[in-house]
């Protein structure tokens, strides 16, 4: 017998499913005598249509959802065309239908080949940019197979989502409504008619809501006793493609999140604990992973890595002689010596929860961070070569003028530093935003506008999608922002005019003197010189310190004084002030 996972677009073609492949090798453990194959047509799809035509639609999630939708749902296709359009900027009318006929060819060949007839279970892995996508594959595999079983898990398969989704999508028999593993292996046990139905664990038809609460879903406590992906169906699937690209291995290291605080997130719906694995472990899971597939690209697929072990596995991979590179996502760390064992390990590329650049707003948020620490990052990250992505979140509900103001003083500050992306504040279903709306100011939570264009009323009138819109101060927030994205676009500008390999802002040090260098946008570069002293209290700001250890570590120096020196620093954006503590921005020049 043979049980097929499917990932469907718009997953990144350059990346295997992590879910699917721990799946493969969960299950190839317990269910001995089952082929489990994991299919990937992206990788189909990106050869058809282009590797950078792909990457574009998967990059916005709208964009993709509205492809499949106008396959699903044709009845939608002439205002779903619309909305691809408009997401993607095109102007040629005759690129969506095109497209259409791109996918339904290959999904059509793909099915063809791929459902034979000892198939027991067809699984698809939901998560962003896929439901509309894995929806019209369960139509169609439905259509050739009536008597086929479907089951969706994933990121996007909410508990809310349940009994609903049966409802209007009869094609889609079971969900997994969080982690995977001991659930499709109880479905699959069941369907070979070795075991009960896995009724807590697993959505179905013959369930009603008042038995579908799903509250004892069961995970593996130990995330060590797992065996390590096996991604050999995507390397399979590649060399048949021959799309020319080395693949980056996604990894994990944890599931959950260790914070798990964050007032606008819903990434965690899946997961009720926090789990990690020990460094040990996953130092030799990659390893093992680089020497079986002959790849040196890993992403974590981690909410945000565990601090401790996180550390404790750098320094394991600090000392490898191969060349590793590492993205994941993490949260500001304190230390500039972090950044650098990190980048010593092959930490090349971070996304760093920065969110806000407003103490207020910060709190509001419940990130347990201060501006100080989010411009820390950025400022370790450029000195060490790290990458650094974020998100700088607009319009978040309730955010005040001095909110705004604050952002703007910052934004200042950092303008030597590399970017931050503007993220325009949505409500996710299930985040504390959304369960405790008026707290926040929100007035109504309704559908969104856009999940209108790509589903019937039908649909969305039973399916609670990952999405809200809501009523509040919408409008109001959209004014006061106007400055900060207007802020950000000449930030953006300013650096995509400017020769990168070297900062904007940094100092070459004169053992008794510094020499700083500033670029400014518009302006001339300029040049400062602090000697002595100056350049001591400089250089003891180059992670954040308070006042009072300054007037500790320069007796000295008068309180007066050094507020006038640390202000006139402040003022040439040499340095940023938060509260009683500073942090000197130029970066040591390489």
């Amino acid at each position: 017998m043979r049980l097929l996972l499917i990932s469907m677009p718009w997953a990144l073609f350059n990346r295997p499913s992590i879910q699917l492949s721990a799946l493969k090798s969960y299950l190839g453990q317990h269910l001995e005598d089952m082929a489990i194959t994991v299919r990937h047509p992206s990788l189909e799809v990106a050869a058809a249509i282009g590797t950078q035509r792909y990457q574009q639609i998967a990059v916005n999630g709208w964009a993709g959802e509205a492809l499949y939708s106008g396959l699903l749902f044709p009845e939608q296709r002439q205002q779903t065309g619309r909305l691809f359009q408009r997401e993607l900027k095109e102007t040629d009318p005759t690129s969506y239908p095109s497209l259409l006929l791109d996918l339904e060819k290959q999904l059509t060949n793909f099915l063809e080949r791929e459902l034979c007839p000892e198939c027991l279970l067809v699984g698809f892995s939901v998560c962003f940019n896929q439901l509309t996508a894995s929806l019209w594959a369960a139509k169609k595999i439905k259509e050739l197979r009536p008597h086929l079983p479907i089951v969706f898990g994933g990121s996007s398969c909410t508990p809310q989502m349940g009994t609903a989704l049966h409802t209007v999508f009869p094609a889609v028999d079971y969900l997994i409504s969080g982690e995977g593993e001991q659930p499709l292996r109880d479905l699959a046990t069941f369907l070979l008619g070795r075991g009960p139905f896995p009724k807590e664990t697993v959505f179905s038809a013959a369930q009603t809501p008042s038995t579908s609460a799903h509250s004892s879903a069961r995970e593996v406590a130990d995330l060590n006793t797992l065996p390590t992906p096996d991604y050999s169906d995507y390397f399979f699937e590649l060399s048949r493609c021959a799309i020319p690209f080395i693949p980056q291995l996604p990894i994990e290291f944890s599931r959950g999140c260790w914070w798990n605080r964050c007032s606008f997130c819903n990434l965690n719906l899946q997961w009720q604990c926090y789990r990690t694995k020990k460094p040990e472990r996953m130092a030799a899971e990659v390893k093992s992973l680089a020497k079986q597939y002959q790849c040196l690209d890993f992403s974590f697929t981690d909410n945000a890595l565990p601090p401790d072990a996180a550390r404790s596995f750098f320094q394991y991979m600090a000392d490898e002689q191969a060349e590793f590179r590492f993205f994941a996502e993490v949260r500001a760390m304190q230390h500039p010596q972090q950044y650098a064992l990190c980048r010593q390990a092959g930490l090349t590329e971070i996304q760093v929860g920065i969110e806000a650049l407003s103490n207020s707003l910060l709190e509001r948020m419940n990130k347990g961070t201060r501006v100080l620490d989010n411009i820390a990052a950025m400022k370790f990250a450029l000195e060490q070569g790290i990458r650094l992505s974020g998100n700088l979140i607009l319009e978040f509900p309730g955010s005040t003028t001095m909110e705004v103001a604050d952002t703007m003083t910052a934004l200042q500050a950092v303008f030597p530093y590399p970017p931050l992306q503007v993220a325009t504040f949505f409500l996710g279903l299930g985040s504390p935003v959304h369960s405790q709306p008026r707290r926040f100011g929100l007035t109504a939570v309704t559908t969104h506008p856009k999940y209108r264009i790509l589903f019937p009323a039908y649909f969305l009138s039973q399916v609670d999608m990952l999405i809200q819109s809501y009523r509040g101060d919408r409008q109001h927030q959209k004014k006061l922002w106007a400055p900060v994205r207007r802020q950000i676009a000449a930030w953006t500008d300013f650096h995509n005019r400017r020769d990168p390999r070297q900062p904007a802002l940094c100092y070459r040090d004169g053992s008794d003197f510094l020499l700083i260098r500033q670029e400014r946008a518009g302006q001339p570069t300029l040049h400062h010189r602090l000697r002595g002293l100056s350049r001591k209290i400089y250089l003891q700001c180059r992670q954040p310190v308070r006042q009072k250890e300054l007037l500790q570590t320069f007796n000295r120096v008068k309180e007066e004084q050094l507020k006038h020196f640390l202000a006139d620093l402040a003022e040439k954006g040499l340095l940023f002030q938060d509260q009683d503590a500073c942090l000197a921005l130029a970066v040591h020049a390489p």
